[in-house]
């Protein structure tokens, strides 16, 4: 229904189909967003997929999202970063699609605002924020395998608790083990996320993006880095930061502190919009054109859209690239193949999916063939 809603006028490129298209494979940011029109970046949402723990489908459950092994695993495939997430950050910060900080200051990489167990025969429900490092890597598989972890459950869209099981699990991991322990190659989306029931202060913002930014500085090296955010302030922040980078002391919360880097990091900052298909009480959240302005008024390099409001609005793509912005997409909508091509065609530079084997499978050998 979605393609169908979109005019043949409103497809920039329908008429200019290059003879062969491929996923898009590079260590270049400049190479990966500013390339050729058919360059097409598929990344992996929460590494390999989401966990969806109510869904039939068994491929959603088939590995622990948001794990080195996810990650790993993502990597066997066609794709160009990998979407960490942390759910939200209160008084830290983002996620590789969602990472969050810890009370005691520490980046993790885990989805949910709140974390739950079975204590004693009692749900127990913490904030993830409100968690020191320790008690938090206390949940689910140990690396100790002498150690036995609590057991993890997981809230479903219609607030049933379900245990958090799947095929292939794994400990929850940090930001610097993400680092340390993918592969040096692929690129991260580091999603700095916020809870939307919060007002925050700058000062909030700003402590949770240097606790951030002091791990991606000091371990990143040379590895692509995509860093988006819903909280529009959050951006802006983050962009402004990063012109204090790369330099010889890395800022934290309480001064500078020395440390040894490399000359440059690669990084971009996007800014994540519903595009309207949901509406916030800031208005610069509420629309496409929203999104353009505040990219242009802050200096960030691209938005992550909801692909539904692509679909609603695509002659917005034309704006989108008259600014010199990039394009990413994000959606349900993004792991049926037919509707990932159509995007190809229509100059979107990259996608984030779930089924990121058959994503990129379907694009990569018989493009106009889709699976």
């Amino acid at each position: 229904m979605a393609l169908k809603a979109v005019h043949v006028s409103d497809v920039p490129t329908l008429d200019q189909v290059p003879a062969a298209r491929t996923v898009a494979l590079s260590s270049s940011l400049t190479r990966l967003f500013k390339g050729a029109a058919e360059r097409l970046v598929v990344i992996g949402h929460r590494g390999k997929g989401m966990n969806a723990l109510a869904s039939p489908d068994r491929r959603l459950k088939e590995v622990k999202e948001n794990s080195l092994r996810s990650f790993n695993e993502a990597a066997r495939f066609a794709i160009d970063f990998v979407d960490l997430p942390p759910r939200r950050i209160l008084t830290r910060i983002p996620s590789i699609q969602f990472l969050q900080v810890t009370k005691d200051d520490c980046p993790i990489i885990f989805h949910d605002n709140l974390i739950l167990t079975e204590e004693h025969g009692n749900l127990s429900e913490k904030h993830v924020t409100d968690l020191c490092l320790g008690e938090f890597l206390s949940y689910g598989p140990q690396r100790d395998p002498a150690k036995v972890g609590k057991p993890l459950l997981r809230k479903t869209k219609d607030g049933r608790i379900v245990t958090w099981d799947v095929e292939a699990d794994d400990p929850f991991c940090t930001l610097q083990d993400a680092f340390q322990g993918v592969d040096s190659h692929l690129g991260f989306n580091i999603e700095l996320k916020f809870d939307d029931h919060v007002i925050y202060k700058e000062e909030q913002l700003a402590h949770a993006l240097r606790v951030v930014l002091r791990v991606v500085f000091e371990f990143a090296k040379e590895r692509p880095i995509v860093f988006s955010s819903f909280q529009p302030d959050a951006a802006r922040l983050v962009r402004g930061l990063q012109n204090v980078y790369p330099v010889s002391r890395v800022p934290s919360h309480r001064g500078f502190r020395a440390c040894n880097l490399i000359s440059q990091v690669p990084t971009q900052v996007f800014f994540l919009t519903n595009g309207g298909t949901e509406i916030y009480r800031d208005a610069r959240r509420n629309s496409l054109d929203e999104a353009i302005k505040l990219c242009m008024a802050s200096g960030l390099q691209g938005i992550v859209s909801e692909v539904r409001a692509f679909f609603r609005n695509p002659a917005a793509v034309a704006r989108i690239k008259e600014s010199n912005l990039a394009l990413l997409t994000y959606g349900q909508l993004n792991n049926v193949p037919k509707t990932v091509y159509m995007q190809q065609l229509m100059g979107v530079n990259g996608v984030i999916v779930d089924l990121v084997k058959e994503i990129t499978e379907a694009l990569r050998p018989h493009p106009m063939q889709l699976k």
